[in-house]
């Protein structure tokens, strides 16, 4: 599967796609990906900011072994090109029309993945830390609830869909 990093209009072939519009960095990425060194990669990046804020939220959700009182053993990660990153940065727009927030990315995983990889990673930057905790929040629970995501989860002997993720807010 080709996938690209695009910059508003402007496409690359890469390994990744990411959309950079109004300050949201959206990333699915299809191999395992270290959250810490993803987070901290972008702040080296956007040096600029450092001195500007005074919070940053991390949420970093990973892959359990079990669901729905199952072993589980792998899970593949489907979505919909195009509509998953323009659900995901209209997310984060909001969160940053919302509140008072410097920046924020968010990466997601997609294709396989195994019990401890890291699925997500949302970040958010911003001058006091209620601004920072409250966007988080609000980006995950949307985010897990109604983005374009498709989970199969590979049991021991079988293997099924999730047909309903947790609700959010």
């Amino acid at each position: 599967m080709k996938t690209y990093i695009a910059f508003i209009h402007k496409a690359i072939p890469w390994k990744r796609r990411i959309i950079l519009i109004e300050k949201v960095k959206v990333e699915l990425i299809e191999n395992p990906f270290d959250p810490w060194e993803w987070v901290k990669s972008y702040q080296e990046v956007h040096a600029d900011l450092k001195h500007k804020y005074g919070a940053t939220s991390v949420f970093i959700g990973t892959m359990r072994d079990f669901n729905q009182d199952n072993s589980v053993q792998s899970m593949t990660l489907e979505h919909y090109p195009g509509m998953t990153e323009k659900h995901l940065n209209a997310l984060g727009s909001t969160a940053m029309q919302k509140w008072d927030i410097i920046d924020i990315c968010i990466a997601h995983r997609i294709g396989k993945i195994y019990p401890g990889d890291a699925i997500v990673c949302v970040a958010v930057w911003s001058i006091h830390r209620k601004e920072a905790y409250e966007s988080n929040r609000m980006v995950m629970e949307d985010l897990k609830s109604k983005t374009p995501f498709w989970k199969k989860e590979q049991l021991q002997e079988s293997a099924r869909w999730v047909e309903k993720n947790t609700e959010g807010f």
